[in-house]
């Protein structure tokens, strides 16, 4: 068999669609980085799942912000990683101190993966920016926004990574 014209694409499920795009992270993941890291906005919520005070919704469209001086936490839609992943590395070029996103992790085969995680994971750049890989054991339960606990065997068909840049703030 050969690979060669294969297109690495999203698994049906991970179609855009609200929902698999609108999902809380769960608690306990998120409390201890928070209480780590002090995040000062949620970049991709709605006002069902927001984890933060202060959040950006589909309609304030966090791409479109500045992320300058914030201390970012980002569960982005998965079906649109590519554009989250390049606003991240430009905003970390741009002034914003830290940025953690939580990622699928059965997509490290994938164009965004390669151009922007793969070549500078788990080291220094540039003196300034540090991007930092943790794979999440098993596999996490994200209840969508109307659900506050989630449904026995209501995971994803794949596992998690945390992605970290800190820079310098």
């Amino acid at each position: 068999m050969s690979l060669v014209g294969f297109r690495a694409r999203n698994h049906p499920q991970q179609a855009v669609k609200d929902s698999v795009d609108d999902r809380r992270t769960p608690l306990s993941l998120w409390a201890p980085l928070h209480a780590k890291h002090a995040f000062t906005v949620d970049a991709a919520a709605s006002d069902a799942n927001a984890l933060l005070p202060r959040y950006w919704t589909r309609e304030t469209d966090a791409l479109a912000q500045s992320w300058a001086g914030e201390r970012v936490w980002c569960n982005p839609p998965y079906s649109r990683l590519d554009s989250w992943l390049a606003k991240a590395w430009d905003e970390m070029r741009g002034g914003c101190g830290l940025i953690v996103m939580l990622l699928p992790a059965n997509r490290c085969e994938q164009g965004w993966w390669q151009r922007y995680v793969e070549p500078q994971r788990d080291r220094v750049l540039d003196e300034t920016i540090m991007l930092d890989t943790h794979f999440i054991a098993g596999r996490l339960r994200m209840a969508p926004p109307e659900y506050p606990t989630p449904a026995k065997g209501d995971r994803p068909p794949f596992g998690c990574v945390l992605l970290t840049w800190t820079g310098n703030d």
